[in-house]
């Protein structure tokens, strides 16, 4: 096997709650990506102007900020985390049960922001429980997490695709003169922003003709067995309420050695506390108490901050160039085919998806700090050569492809290097998942605006000071790192060799 047998035995003790962890974050993907192809067909069913069916991604990517937040809460008990994952994938399946019979585009946007609030928590959650189990290890299994949500990124749109309206779906007088506008907005808005579409001029009364409901329902169904399978694993845990019991699970002798064997450099690990690591891994609001600075260096504050402002940028450049690559693509000088331009977000999710398959296997033999190296400088590399061919339709293809695979690894990879600096403890997961979602959705509306004012071109110019940025913050990233007191050896608590096992609480240690 391509990983050691210290790796490989690991997972096999921690098989159902990875597993699951990357189950959910599936239903993470296939929430997150279908709304841009199908929101024409959702303006039809709520009978409502583009305008107002647009703040429906406002309401997603708002709440989904604002439960990637909120999900640190739940961190305190396995039994808190799972609940949380639990209601929260139920109720990914449970909207896209619902999204069919809203018929108003205020209930619309209420549910989606209910989407959002599940899946800031699945974001948040699972990243968290990944590190807490793995800790340095995690880098290969954050990869693999990140390659799930990928996948139903992927996945979602081509559920959708057949019950797609190929003419418009509210039949009225002007129907015909609408139609032909179809597939040039239907493209500006995948994968997730909605674009400038006020100079389109679509019917909002007549007969709805639309089976846009057949796809959500099938998402629903494809998305019931993961809040199956973390019901399974709160069972396995003993930690339903009706099926509860005082102890847990027995471990079988191998792992009972592995348990024992390093009793007593944990002991000695769990008596020394850092002042500044005492709970690790707090919600946001609770990282930002006063009680958790005492006695912290400056270099504890700026590992978080710099990490996070990596991922505000990087995690930025994935929406604003999948959400405007297509609108540049389109206008003057590529002046690239509606049909062919419409590829372009395809190719970059595509590759987006297949650099983190990628990732998995090569995150074993690279050290995250030198994956995220790697993905900062090939970002910034491909978006000046971006600006010097930006006559070529051909390397806008290459850049975009290329773009995606330096892009994938990035979240993973930082978490991963960042968690190890901090020693597991402190609040990065939180402050790094919070910045990326701010990021995103920052970046986007900034862009937006921009090449409203200055023209196509700033998209480019815009992609390569954001990566400017990120290599910049990265630079400090190192040399915070170098400064950040290390642990001796005696007191490392994030050995490689502790096994996952559970306290009192049923957290994992």
């Amino acid at each position: 096997m391509w990983w050691d047998e210290r790796v490989s035995a690991r997972f096999r003790r921690n098989l159902q709650p990875t597993l699951t962890y990357w189950s959910v974050f599936f239903s993470f993907g296939l929430c997150i990506a279908f709304l841009g192809p199908t929101l024409l067909d959702l303006r039809c069913q709520t009978q409502s102007s583009l305008s107002q069916i647009t703040w429906v991604f406002f309401s997603q990517q708002f709440c989904l900020l604002l439960g990637s937040c909120l999900g640190g809460v739940f961190k305190r008990t396995l039994a808190q985390s799972l609940f949380a994952l639990f209601a929260s994938s139920l109720a990914i399946s449970l909207v896209f049960a619902i999204i069919p019979l809203c018929h108003n585009v205020v209930v619309l946007a209420v549910v989606m922001a209910v989407a959002g609030l599940a899946m800031g928590c699945i974001d948040t959650i699972s990243n968290m429980q990944l590190v807490k189990i793995y800790q340095k290890d995690s880098a290969i299994f954050l990869q693999a997490l990140h390659f799930f949500v990928g996948f139903g990124a992927l996945l979602s749109p081509l559920i959708a695709d057949p019950f797609l309206s190929d003419t418009n779906c509210i039949l009225s007088n002007s129907t015909a003169n609408a139609s032909s506008n179809l597939p040039h907005i239907r493209k500006s808005l995948v994968p997730h922003h909605p674009g400038n579409l006020s100079h389109y001029d679509l019917p909002m009364k007549g007969m709805v003709v639309t089976r846009v409901s057949y796809a959500f329902w099938i998402m629903a169904l494809i998305n019931l067995p993961v809040p199956i399978a973390v019901f399974f694993l709160l069972y396995k845990e003993r930690m339903v309420p009706c099926f509860s019991s005082s102890s847990h699970p027995l471990l079988s002798a191998d792992e009972l050695a592995m348990e024992t064997r390093p009793a007593e450099k944990d002991d000695l690990s769990t008596a020394v506390q850092r002042p500044h690591a005492a709970e690790g891994h707090d919600d946001l609001f609770s990282c930002c108490q006063s009680k958790n600075f005492r006695g912290a260096s400056y270099t504890y504050f700026a590992v978080h901050i710099t990490g996070a402002l990596v991922l505000f940028m990087t995690d930025g450049i994935v929406g604003e160039y999948s959400g405007f690559v297509y609108s540049y693509a389109v206008e003057e000088p590529l002046s690239v085919g509606h049909k062919v331009a419409g590829y372009l977000p395809s190719l970059f999710w595509g590759f987006i998806t297949l650099g983190r398959l990628i990732s998995i296997p090569v995150s074993y033999r690279m050290k995250p700090a030198t994956m995220v190296f790697i993905n900062v400088v090939g970002v910034l590399i491909t978006f000046l050569l971006l600006l010097i061919f930006s006559y070529s339709v051909v390397f806008l293809f290459v850049g975009t492809a290329s773009l995606g695979l330096f892009l994938s690894s990035t979240f993973p990879s930082m978490l991963a290097y960042t968690e190890d600096i901090l020693q597991y403890q402190g609040c990065a997961t939180t402050v790094l998942v919070t910045g990326a979602g701010i990021g995103e959705m920052v970046l986007q509306l900034l862009v937006g605006s921009i090449i409203h004012d200055q023209g196509s071109y700033s998209f480019l110019v815009c992609g390569m000071i954001f990566g400017g940025l990120a290599f910049t913050f990265y630079t400090f990233l190192l040399f915070f790192h170098r400064m950040y007191p290390k642990p001796s050896s005696e007191m490392d608590v994030a050995s490689p060799d502790k096994p996952a096992v559970m306290d009192d609480t049923g957290q994992y240690q």
